[in-house]
């Protein structure tokens, strides 16, 4: 065969060399050269084409997140019913970006299109990763400017931004801007109460007031909207809530300040409420930018799946439209290498689809008509043409996002029994307030308006917001932090449920393995290169495997796909046992043949790697003291190889689904809290009856329903760091709720013996609060090395 020798060539560095990174993306590879494949090497030469070289100086790669290689980035998509008009002659597109590693990669993409003949502008926030581009329609088109960017090694995917906005959005800006304007009160009425307390005569003391009243009274009804309206909502359902205190304190204090200045009075106390508005608006604020980052993710998720879809009418004419556009009964197309955009049923076509977000298998599952299709699904071989069955929210995708609402709505047991103290405690206060006022002012002979000013200090020092916030702020900033590790809380009670795990039980394939499928060595490295130079022209997930093998083989250019069977090339054939005429193989869809003309012949057989840290974090469970076991529906040899390797003596093979969930059932009988970790749909009984269960993000739907935790990425570290977490939030909880209670204990009475002057109160009570919300803030740091069970 005379393309043999340009394979040759490179034999004596086959599976030899030593890792090496790649001079554009820094990802290891093996093989000879400077860079892990062409595309890498493209990039690296359009880069310095432009003159913006200085980029692989100043960048700063994030370890953990994978490089992205420009020749693995799909990059046929339809622009046109992203982009939109927003001045005569220029229009605008969103796209989010992927594989962003620092600031570094901002300034090239900016740099590389603002180069670009008719670019207005080019914006890249590295924080939301979203890419907002605006051009003269009439000097250049969308679809070049992203192919640019596409090949300096970033994937573009279109969105709305319309979609990545919402209602939490506006809430937090809305509560900002009353932060702002109750801060810029607070300041300027806290200067002129100084000159107050210094000892101004009274003619500049009651002109003083009179210029703390016009700013308190606008800024007060403007930056108390948030707590009157939830006032006025729990007043209106027959209830009390903790803001009907805080309203009343807002409201009193600069109506009683008000008449004092009216009447030339010594003492007014505007201070005290815009300070206590300040403090309050700034703990509720944190709190829903604490909570709206939940939602952005979420946002971001099905930001990302909006992929132009491409329709098709009862004529056969096509045109795009964007997802949301789409309605169930519609015909779309999905050409290889596209993404099904909704939920739907295959009228037309065979195909080979990646289902691995969706069902967890690596192996490429073969689609023929009448099969379902979901949302996000990755199309390979064949054009498929599918009816629409399910839209936007009522898509799979979608489903995550309102998983991720419903956890936020339900309530933990430690959230709940502070909700209960916190209503009954709004009706006490009032009456305890009710009594100090008339204490002071039929039985102590004070005038009323001094022994208001003492029931109002009661009200605003009695305020639960300490204990109102003492249990959800820290659930919210763990969910966040664990959310930075890339795993999300579907049940608020989950951490609290963690708190009591004494043993650990796994599944096997997709859990402890990555679920996905590599090339085994062994092969003949002249014949590997040949394969993988044929599998670079598809993109079956086997091929894939057969490219990463050997980076370094040259593509193949002339190569037929038939598809669901395999590869042709002048003369050589690599695919299945049928389409190669070998006989049938026992793991057939793990399995691909290479025929040559000659007579040469290579099978490569894949498996499931083992995941990178699955060794590391099992003897660290087992250090942490945890009873481990391992429940798998594979055969008994694996099982067992993968028990012995990783230390786990007691393992069960060939279980059914009840079997699985009999097992659980029998541990909690002995008394043992469980801890199931499982990805596949056999798994989903287990992890409903465990005691508390997670699942990889990789897992299929019905298991992550299931699943109270689900983690993202192929490391198991945010097992121990779930549970160490789960620990440490519980400590904090009860730490938050013993502050609550001591400042109650302590202020309460000195406020109804009138030592505590409404400023004084609006101090202590805002400052519990801080020291709360503080104290839970130190849970953002918490790191799971080194740190025990307690």
């Amino acid at each position: 065969m005379n393309a043999l020798p340009q394979f040759v060539e490179t034999l004596d560095v086959c599976g030899i060399a030593a890792d090496r990174p790649c001079k554009h993306c820094g990802a290891p590879f093996k093989g000879k050269g400077e860079f892990c494949c062409h595309g890498c090497a493209g990039a690296y030469a359009l880069v310095q084409s432009r003159g913006l070289a200085r980029y692989y100086q100043q960048r700063v790669a994030d370890p953990a997140q994978p490089p992205t290689r420009p020749d693995e980035i799909e990059t046929e998509v339809d622009l046109s019913a992203w982009s939109r008009d927003v001045a005569p002659g220029e229009k605008e597109l969103a796209l989010m970006v992927e594989g962003l590693q620092c600031g570094a990669c901002v300034w090239l993409i900016e740099q590389s299109l603002l180069q670009q003949t008719g670019v207005v502008s080019a914006r890249v926030a590295l924080s939301t990763r979203r890419l907002t581009l605006r051009w003269k329609d009439s000097e250049t088109d969308p679809e070049g400017l992203v192919q640019l960017v596409t090949r300096l090694g970033y994937k573009l995917v279109p969105c709305d931004p319309e979609r990545l906005a919402s209602e939490a959005d506006a809430e937090s800006k809305a509560l900002l801007t009353a932060m702002a304007v109750a801060g810029f009160a607070a300041g300027n009425i806290m200067l002129m109460s100084i000159s107050v307390w210094s000892g101004a005569d009274p003619g500049t003391r009651d002109l003083l007031h009179w210029i703390s009243a016009l700013i308190a009274i606008p800024a007060i009804a403007y930056a108390g909207r948030p707590f009157f309206r939830s006032a006025l909502a729990a007043l209106k359902a027959l209830r009390t809530n903790m803001d009907v205190p805080i309203s009343l304190a807002i409201t009193l204090a600069p109506s009683i300040s008000l008449f004092e200045t009216f009447r030339g009075g010594e003492h007014a106390y505007f201070d005290s409420a815009v300070t206590l508005l300040f403090f309050l608006l700034i703990g509720r604020y944190l709190d829903r930018r604490a909570r709206g980052r939940a939602h952005a993710t979420a946002a971001r998720l099905l930001a990302l799946n909006a992929v132009a879809a491409t329709v098709v009418e009862p004529d056969g004419r096509q045109h795009s439209l964007p997802p949301s556009q789409l309605r169930p009964g519609m015909t779309v197309l999905i050409a290889p290498g596209g993404r099904a955009p909704a939920d739907g049923t295959i009228t037309t076509g065979s195909s080979d689809l990646d289902v691995s977000a969706i069902t967890g298998e690596s192996a490429p599952q073969r689609c023929n008509p009448g099969d379902r299709l979901f949302a996000g699904t990755l199309n390979l071989t064949g054009p498929l043409k599918m009816l629409v069955n399910a839209v936007g929210d009522s898509t799979l995708l979608a489903d995550m996002v309102r998983l991720m609402e419903a956890a936020e709505s339900s309530k933990s047991r430690f959230t709940r029994i502070a909700d209960r103290v916190a209503r009954r405690y709004a009706p006490v206060v009032h009456v305890v307030a009710l009594t100090t006022f008339l204490g002071w002012w039929l039985g102590g002979g004070l005038a009323w308006t001094e022994a208001l000013m003492i029931a109002v200090a009661v009200l605003i020092i009695t305020c639960p917001c300490a204990l109102a916030l003492a249990v959800p702020v820290v659930q919210v900033v763990a969910s966040q932090r664990l959310m930075r590790s890339g795993i999300l809380l579907k049940s608020a009670d989950a951490l609290e449920r963690m708190t009591g795990i004494d043993t650990v039980v796994f599944d096997k394939t997709g859990t402890l393995t990555l679920g996905r499928l590599d090339l085994q060595p062994g092969a003949d490295p002249e014949l590997l290169m040949i394969a993988a130079g044929i599998a670079a022209n598809s993109r079956h997930p086997l091929a894939r495997a057969l490219s990463r093998a050997a980076p370094e083989a040259t593509v193949l250019t002339g190569v037929q796909e038939h598809p669901g069977a395999g590869l042709a090339w002048e003369g050589w054939k690599l695919g299945s046992c049928a389409f190669t005429g070998q006989p049938e193989d026992a793991a057939t869809d793990q399995v691909l043949w290479l025929v040559g003309p000659d007579g040469k012949q290579q099978r490569f057989q894949f498996s499931d790697r083992l995941r990178p840290d699955a060794e590391a974090v099992i003897a660290r469970l087992k250090a942490l003291g945890l009873q481990l076991e391992m429940l798998s529906g594979d055969r008994a040899a694996p099982v067992e190889d993968l028990a012995r390797q990783l230390g786990i003596d007691a393992f069960a093979s060939r279980l059914s689904p009840l079997d699985k969930a009999a097992r659980l059932e029998v541990l909690a009988k002995e008394g043992r809290k469980v801890l199931m970790i499982g990805d596949g749909i056999n798994d989903a009984a287990a992890l409903a009856g465990a005691h508390v269960s997670m699942a990889p993000a990789s897992g299929t739907e019905i298991t992550q329903s299931a699943a109270d935790v689900v983690f993202q990425g192929d490391k198991l570290e945010a097992i121990p760091l779930t549970l160490l977490l789960a620990r440490r939030t519980d400590n904090l909880v009860r730490q938050n709720l013993g502050i609550a209670l001591v400042y109650n204990l302590a202020a309460v009475p000195l406020a109804i013996l009138g030592f505590v002057t409404p400023l004084i109160a609006a101090v202590a009570m805002s400052s519990s609060s801080i020291i709360v919300i503080l104290n839970a803030l130190r849970l953002g740091r918490f790191e799971s090395k080194g740190a025990k069970l307690p």
